[in-house]
């Protein structure tokens, strides 16, 4: 009995560690065995990430003002600590107070079709209130005043929501966010760039298809263009840059 016991417990003990592995596993972090290979393994990550931020960055270019003081981390371009997030985000382009999360390079697109979606809901909302106030015309004014006042507040929202649409169509056409385009003079890598160069844009063409189209792209590091990547951007466009589609 002691023997089928002790085989009950081993059994379970098993189970239970299979179980533990499998779980690690789909939460996306390797089982680690003792503490020593643990840390092993946490040095040569960290190590790897630090060479390939590193790899980011142009040769000679310092780094030290790009450590995140709260996660003691190297941040790569385009990268920001969220302070009501607690955390970095890539791409990162606001905190949206409305939807309570961080805009970045995982849920963009998604948030431009959020305000597609509003916007054309606000415009057709005010086409139907258009519409029956046509229809109505004859009857006393004082008769839809209710109409008439929810109809000013949906005006603003309507303005409000294409603004916003069209200002982030302007950001996915030129590849910047939201945060760069403000506060580009106090971006170290962005102080010294004119102000009507894009370093991150491709062409209108790849920076649309980048943002919609390639699924793959989600969490891909951006690196800093060179001096002579900057300096053909920087160059004017001609006629023959336009017939050979050089802004695609």
């Amino acid at each position: 009995m002691r023997a089928v016991n002790e085989t009950n417990v081993i059994c379970k003990k098993s189970s239970m560690a299979k179980q533990r592995q499998t779980a690690s596993s789909k939460n996306g972090s390797l089982p680690v065995e003792g503490c020593q290979s643990g840390r092993n393994f946490q040095g040569t990550n960290s190590t790897s990430w630090t060479k390939l931020v590193m790899d980011m960055y142009p040769p000679g270019t310092s780094i030290r003002s790009c450590i995140c003081p709260y996660c003691n981390v190297e941040q790569p371009p385009r990268a920001k600590h969220c302070y009501d997030c607690d955390k970095c985000v890539l791409h990162f382009d606001h905190h949206c107070v409305w939807l309570g999360t961080c805009i970045g390079q995982g849920n963009h697109c998604k948030f431009w079709w959020y305000i597609c979606e509003e916007s054309a809901l606000c415009l057709w909302t005010g086409i139907l209130y258009i519409t029956y106030l046509r229809a109505n015309i004859s009857r006393a004014w004082w008769n839809d005043a209710i109409a008439i006042l929810l109809l000013i507040p949906l005006s603003i929202f309507i303005v409000f929501l294409l603004l916003l649409l069209f200002f982030h169509s302007y950001l996915i056409l030129t590849n910047q966010t939201t945060y760069e385009l403000v506060r580009r003079r106090r971006i170290p890598y962005l102080r010294g760039i004119p102000e009507r160069v894009y370093p991150f844009s491709k062409g209108v063409c790849h920076n649309l298809y980048d943002f919609c189209c390639d699924g793959s792209n989600i969490y891909s590091l951006e690196p800093l263009p060179s001096a002579q990547e900057l300096e053909e951007k920087s160059r004017p466009y001609t006629c023959l840059d336009v017939l050979t589609c050089r802004c695609c």
